[in-house]
């Protein structure tokens, strides 16, 4: 079993950074493909960001060319640097994995939460 933690979240300006980290437990991260979803409020959850266990990465177009998504295998963790944010990257943001991700998703994290003031 594989339990996620997020942290990072907080209230940023905007225009400015925040780095998001998800410390994964257990011996099997290495093996998986992870990622990054958010949930605004009243709006469906929408998939942010993956890696898969080789390194490849993928972006949403919303946040393309401003988040990066990396993992360090050693530490069990995966990152989303966040850059030049606006009010609309306000939301939860959730850590999730699996063998098949995003495909399917086994492992979800609690989220945190990303606040950016105008």
């Amino acid at each position: 079993q594989v339990q996620l933690v997020e942290s990072g979240g907080g209230l940023v300006q905007a225009g400015g950074s925040l780095r998001l980290s998800c410390a994964a437990s257990g011996s099997i991260f290495s093996i998986l493909s992870m990622g990054w979803h958010r949930q605004a409020p009243g709006k469906q959850r929408e998939l942010v960001a993956t890696i898969t266990k080789d390194g490849s990465t993928s972006y949403s177009d919303s946040v393309k060319g401003r988040f990066t998504i990396s993992r360090d295998n050693a530490k069990n963790t995966v990152y989303l640097q966040m850059d030049s944010l606006n009010p609309e990257d306000t939301a939860v943001y959730y850590c999730a994995g699996g063998f098949s991700y995003p495909a399917r998703i086994t492992y979800w994290g609690q989220g945190t939460q990303v606040t950016v003031s105008a």
